[in-house]
């Protein structure tokens, strides 16, 4: 299966390799300045499927960013917990892309931080362990809210 194309505000649909390129070029016109790379999902779930959304974010620390999202559908789940973790998979599976590719190049950011958009206060606060093990387990840093915007605000804007 063909992966659903990234929108940009600015660019457009883009590819996976068009929108990596995208984030090196903007990483490069500023070389000097620290940058995170944040890979978020969320879902709106209605009653025929979900939609979910998931974000990539390139944060010029203290000085903007760009944000690049692909959106795909799949059929209502059974449980909530079982859209989270897919949440997180989802988010897991780009960040883990990223990263392999950065990695090659060497440029100092190979770091992807995850977004979860899962928190302590409502339902998804019983999900936290088991998504948060997930991401950690794997490598990379994990946030949930109120700190995971990519998910809980960039990602939930596009799934409406």
């Amino acid at each position: 299966m063909k992966s659903p194309l990234f929108k940009s505000p600015t660019k457009g649909n883009l590819d996976f390799e068009a929108m990596f390129h995208d984030v090196l070029a903007f990483v490069r016109e500023n070389p000097d300045t620290a940058y995170n790379l944040i890979v978020g999902t969320d879902s709106q779930k209605t009653r025929d499927e979900i939609r979910f959304v998931t974000a990539v974010v390139i944060h010029r620390i203290g000085k903007g960013g760009r944000f690049y999202y692909q959106t795909q559908y799949e059929r209502p789940m059974k449980s909530l917990r079982q859209r989270m973790l897919y949440e997180a998979s989802l988010s897991l599976g780009l960040a883990s892309r990223l990263s392999e590719q950065l990695s090659r190049l060497g440029l100092g950011l190979d770091h992807v931080e995850i977004h979860l958009d899962v928190g302590y206060h409502g339902p998804t606060s019983e999900v936290i362990k088991d998504v948060v093990g997930m991401i950690v387990g794997s490598g990379f840093d994990a946030k949930i809210k109120p700190e995971s915007f990519a998910a809980s605000t960039v990602a939930d804007k596009f799934t409406k």
